[in-house]
Protein backbone atom coordinates (compact mmCIF):
# COMPACT_ATOMS: atom_id res chain seq x y z
CA UNK A 1 0.00 0.00 0.00
CA UNK A 2 1.45 3.35 -1.08
CA UNK A 3 1.08 5.22 2.21
CA UNK A 4 3.70 5.87 4.89
CA UNK A 5 2.34 4.90 8.31
CA UNK A 6 5.69 5.58 10.00
CA UNK A 7 4.88 9.07 11.39
CA UNK A 8 1.69 7.76 13.00
CA UNK A 9 3.43 4.68 14.39
CA UNK A 10 6.13 6.95 15.85
CA UNK A 11 3.49 9.01 17.67
CA UNK A 12 1.86 5.82 18.90
CA UNK A 13 5.18 4.51 20.19
CA UNK A 14 5.58 7.73 22.19
CA UNK A 15 2.29 6.94 23.92
CA UNK A 16 3.55 3.43 24.65
CA UNK A 17 6.70 4.86 26.24
CA UNK A 18 4.60 7.06 28.50
CA UNK A 19 2.51 4.03 29.48
CA UNK A 20 5.66 2.10 30.40
CA UNK A 21 6.96 5.02 32.44
CA UNK A 22 3.67 5.27 34.37
CA UNK A 23 3.70 1.53 35.11
CA UNK A 24 7.33 1.62 36.28
CA UNK A 25 6.63 4.61 38.53
CA UNK A 26 3.69 2.88 40.25
CA UNK A 27 5.63 -0.40 40.50
CA UNK A 28 8.53 1.41 42.14
CA UNK A 29 6.24 3.20 44.60
CA UNK A 30 4.19 0.06 45.45
CA UNK A 31 6.56 -2.90 44.92
CA UNK A 32 4.59 -5.01 47.40
CA UNK A 33 1.41 -4.58 45.30
CA UNK A 34 2.63 -5.03 41.73
CA UNK A 35 3.15 -8.77 41.25
CA UNK A 36 3.88 -8.83 37.50
CA UNK A 37 6.72 -11.18 36.56
CA UNK A 38 8.01 -13.23 33.65
CA UNK A 39 5.76 -16.24 33.09
CA UNK A 40 2.68 -14.60 34.62
CA UNK A 41 -0.02 -14.57 31.94
CA UNK A 42 -3.14 -13.56 33.88
CA UNK A 43 -3.59 -10.44 31.72
CA UNK A 44 -3.26 -12.50 28.54
CA UNK A 45 -6.80 -13.85 29.00
CA UNK A 46 -8.53 -10.47 29.29
CA UNK A 47 -11.09 -9.50 26.64
CA UNK A 48 -10.53 -6.03 25.15
CA UNK A 49 -10.60 -4.22 21.80
CA UNK A 50 -8.09 -2.10 19.89
CA UNK A 51 -8.46 1.22 18.09
CA UNK A 52 -7.41 1.33 14.43
CA UNK A 53 -3.94 2.79 15.09
CA UNK A 54 -3.24 0.00 17.60
CA UNK A 55 -4.52 -2.67 15.22
CA UNK A 56 -2.45 -1.35 12.31
CA UNK A 57 0.70 -1.16 14.42
CA UNK A 58 0.37 -4.69 15.77
CA UNK A 59 -0.47 -6.07 12.32
CA UNK A 60 2.61 -4.32 10.90
CA UNK A 61 4.87 -5.70 13.64
CA UNK A 62 3.52 -9.21 13.07
CA UNK A 63 4.55 -9.04 9.41
CA UNK A 64 7.87 -7.42 10.30
CA UNK A 65 8.94 -9.66 13.17
CA UNK A 66 7.48 -13.10 12.44
CA UNK A 67 7.51 -15.20 9.32
CA UNK A 68 7.17 -18.68 7.94
CA UNK A 69 5.64 -21.41 10.06
CA UNK A 70 5.65 -19.28 13.23
CA UNK A 71 3.51 -16.60 11.61
CA UNK A 72 1.22 -19.20 10.03
CA UNK A 73 0.70 -20.97 13.35
CA UNK A 74 -0.04 -17.69 15.13
CA UNK A 75 -2.63 -16.69 12.52
CA UNK A 76 -4.31 -20.08 12.86
CA UNK A 77 -4.59 -19.49 16.60
CA UNK A 78 -5.93 -15.98 15.96
CA UNK A 79 -8.59 -17.33 13.61
CA UNK A 80 -9.78 -19.89 16.16
CA UNK A 81 -9.83 -17.36 19.00
CA UNK A 82 -11.59 -14.77 16.86
CA UNK A 83 -14.48 -17.20 16.30
CA UNK A 84 -14.69 -17.68 20.07
CA UNK A 85 -14.84 -13.91 20.64
CA UNK A 86 -17.51 -13.54 17.95
CA UNK A 87 -19.73 -16.03 19.79
CA UNK A 88 -19.30 -14.10 23.06
CA UNK A 89 -20.18 -10.80 21.41
CA UNK A 90 -23.18 -12.26 19.58
CA UNK A 91 -24.51 -13.58 22.88
CA UNK A 92 -24.02 -10.15 24.49
CA UNK A 93 -25.76 -8.40 21.59
CA UNK A 94 -28.70 -10.81 21.77
CA UNK A 95 -29.07 -10.17 25.51
CA UNK A 96 -28.98 -6.43 24.89
CA UNK A 97 -31.74 -6.75 22.28
CA UNK A 98 -33.78 -8.76 24.74
CA UNK A 99 -33.63 -5.91 27.26
CA UNK A 100 -30.81 -6.90 29.56
CA UNK A 101 -29.02 -3.93 31.12
CA UNK A 102 -25.82 -2.97 29.31
CA UNK A 103 -23.89 -2.55 32.57
CA UNK A 104 -24.71 -6.10 33.59
CA UNK A 105 -23.67 -7.44 30.18
CA UNK A 106 -20.35 -5.60 30.31
CA UNK A 107 -19.73 -6.78 33.87
CA UNK A 108 -20.27 -10.39 32.80
CA UNK A 109 -18.02 -9.98 29.75
CA UNK A 110 -15.26 -8.71 32.05
CA UNK A 111 -15.12 -12.22 33.52
CA UNK A 112 -14.74 -13.92 30.14
CA UNK A 113 -11.38 -15.65 29.77
CA UNK A 114 -10.08 -15.74 26.20
CA UNK A 115 -6.46 -16.67 25.53
CA UNK A 116 -4.55 -14.10 23.50
CA UNK A 117 -3.19 -15.57 20.25
CA UNK A 118 0.18 -13.93 21.00
CA UNK A 119 0.62 -16.07 24.13
CA UNK A 120 2.93 -18.97 23.28
CA UNK A 121 3.41 -22.37 24.94
CA UNK A 122 6.03 -20.90 27.30
CA UNK A 123 3.47 -18.37 28.62
CA UNK A 124 5.37 -15.56 26.92
CA UNK A 125 4.14 -12.97 24.42
CA UNK A 126 5.41 -13.43 20.85
CA UNK A 127 5.27 -9.65 20.29
CA UNK A 128 5.91 -8.46 23.84
CA UNK A 129 7.87 -5.33 22.87
CA UNK A 130 4.98 -4.23 20.65
CA UNK A 131 2.05 -5.24 22.89
CA UNK A 132 -0.98 -2.89 23.11
CA UNK A 133 -1.22 -0.10 25.67
CA UNK A 134 -3.93 -1.95 27.64
CA UNK A 135 -1.47 -4.78 28.31
CA UNK A 136 1.10 -2.30 29.63
CA UNK A 137 -1.22 -0.98 32.34
CA UNK A 138 -2.43 -4.38 33.52
CA UNK A 139 -1.22 -4.99 37.07
CA UNK A 140 -1.70 -1.43 38.35
CA UNK A 141 -4.96 0.39 39.26
CA UNK A 142 -6.97 1.70 36.30
CA UNK A 143 -10.42 3.18 35.81
CA UNK A 144 -12.97 2.88 32.99
CA UNK A 145 -16.15 4.92 33.03
CA UNK A 146 -15.36 6.04 36.57
CA UNK A 147 -15.08 2.47 37.90
CA UNK A 148 -11.79 1.22 39.29
CA UNK A 149 -10.11 -2.01 38.20
CA UNK A 150 -6.95 -3.86 39.10
CA UNK A 151 -5.32 -7.22 38.55
CA UNK A 152 -6.82 -9.98 40.70
CA UNK A 153 -3.40 -11.26 41.77
CA UNK A 154 -2.00 -7.84 42.70
CA UNK A 155 -1.67 -6.61 46.25
CA UNK A 156 -3.77 -3.49 45.78
CA UNK A 157 -6.59 -3.43 48.33
CA UNK A 158 -10.14 -2.33 47.60
CA UNK A 159 -11.08 0.95 49.28
CA UNK A 160 -7.50 2.24 49.51
CA UNK A 161 -6.26 5.25 47.53
CA UNK A 162 -3.67 4.55 44.82
CA UNK A 163 -2.43 6.33 41.67
CA UNK A 164 -4.96 5.28 39.02
CA UNK A 165 -4.69 5.36 35.23
CA UNK A 166 -7.76 6.78 33.49
CA UNK A 167 -8.11 4.41 30.53
CA UNK A 168 -10.87 6.57 29.03
CA UNK A 169 -8.32 9.36 28.48
CA UNK A 170 -5.85 6.89 27.00
CA UNK A 171 -8.54 5.65 24.63
CA UNK A 172 -9.31 9.24 23.58
CA UNK A 173 -5.65 9.77 22.70
CA UNK A 174 -5.71 6.64 20.54
CA UNK A 175 -8.87 7.82 18.79
CA UNK A 176 -7.38 11.27 18.15
CA UNK A 177 -4.32 9.70 16.54
CA UNK A 178 -6.58 7.39 14.53
CA UNK A 179 -8.68 10.38 13.40
CA UNK A 180 -5.52 12.09 12.18
CA UNK A 181 -4.53 9.00 10.23
CA UNK A 182 -8.00 8.56 8.70
CA UNK A 183 -8.05 12.21 7.65
CA UNK A 184 -4.62 12.04 6.00
CA UNK A 185 -5.45 8.79 4.23
CA UNK A 186 -8.30 10.54 2.48
CA UNK A 187 -10.59 7.56 2.92
CA UNK A 188 -14.34 7.94 2.56
CA UNK A 189 -14.74 5.57 5.50
CA UNK A 190 -14.58 8.28 8.16
CA UNK A 191 -16.19 6.01 10.76
CA UNK A 192 -12.93 4.03 10.90
CA UNK A 193 -12.01 6.52 13.63
CA UNK A 194 -14.54 4.85 15.95
CA UNK A 195 -13.78 1.29 14.92
CA UNK A 196 -12.76 -1.15 17.65
CA UNK A 197 -11.61 -4.71 16.99
CA UNK A 198 -10.32 -7.65 19.06
CA UNK A 199 -6.59 -8.29 18.92
CA UNK A 200 -7.23 -11.51 17.00
CA UNK A 201 -9.03 -9.62 14.22
CA UNK A 202 -6.24 -7.03 14.10
CA UNK A 203 -3.76 -9.80 13.30
CA UNK A 204 -5.99 -11.43 10.67
CA UNK A 205 -7.04 -8.32 8.72
CA UNK A 206 -5.39 -7.30 5.47
CA UNK A 207 -5.05 -3.53 5.75
CA UNK A 208 -4.78 -2.55 2.10
CA UNK A 209 -6.31 -0.02 -0.33
CA UNK A 210 -9.52 -2.04 -0.47
CA UNK A 211 -9.92 -2.06 3.31
CA UNK A 212 -9.57 1.72 3.44
CA UNK A 213 -11.82 2.29 0.45
CA UNK A 214 -9.04 3.85 -1.60
CA UNK A 215 -9.53 1.31 -4.38
CA UNK A 216 -12.65 -0.54 -5.44
CA UNK A 217 -12.63 -4.33 -5.79
CA UNK A 218 -12.86 -5.47 -9.41
CA UNK A 219 -16.40 -6.84 -8.97
CA UNK A 220 -17.61 -3.50 -7.62
CA UNK A 221 -15.89 -1.67 -10.45
CA UNK A 222 -17.71 -3.79 -13.00
CA UNK A 223 -21.01 -3.30 -11.21
CA UNK A 224 -20.59 0.47 -11.00
CA UNK A 225 -19.09 0.87 -14.47
CA UNK A 226 -20.64 2.83 -17.36
CA UNK A 227 -24.04 1.57 -18.32
CA UNK A 228 -25.01 0.95 -21.93
CA UNK A 229 -27.18 3.57 -23.52
CA UNK A 230 -30.28 2.34 -25.30
CA UNK A 231 -31.32 4.03 -28.48
CA UNK A 232 -34.80 5.38 -28.57
CA UNK A 233 -37.13 3.64 -30.97
CA UNK A 234 -38.89 5.96 -33.35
Amino acid sequence: MDFDFTPYFTKYEELLKVADQVFERVAKEYPECVNCKIGCSDCCYALFDLTLIEALYLNHKLSEQLGGSQRKELLEKANKIDRQITKIKRKAYKELQEGKEENKILAEMAFERVKCPLLNIDDLCDLYDYRPVTCRFYGIPTSIGGKGHTCGISGFEEGEQYPTVNLDKIHQQMQQLTAELVRDLGTRYVKLTDMLVPLSMALLTLYDEYFFGLKEPEKEKAASGPKRRHKRRR
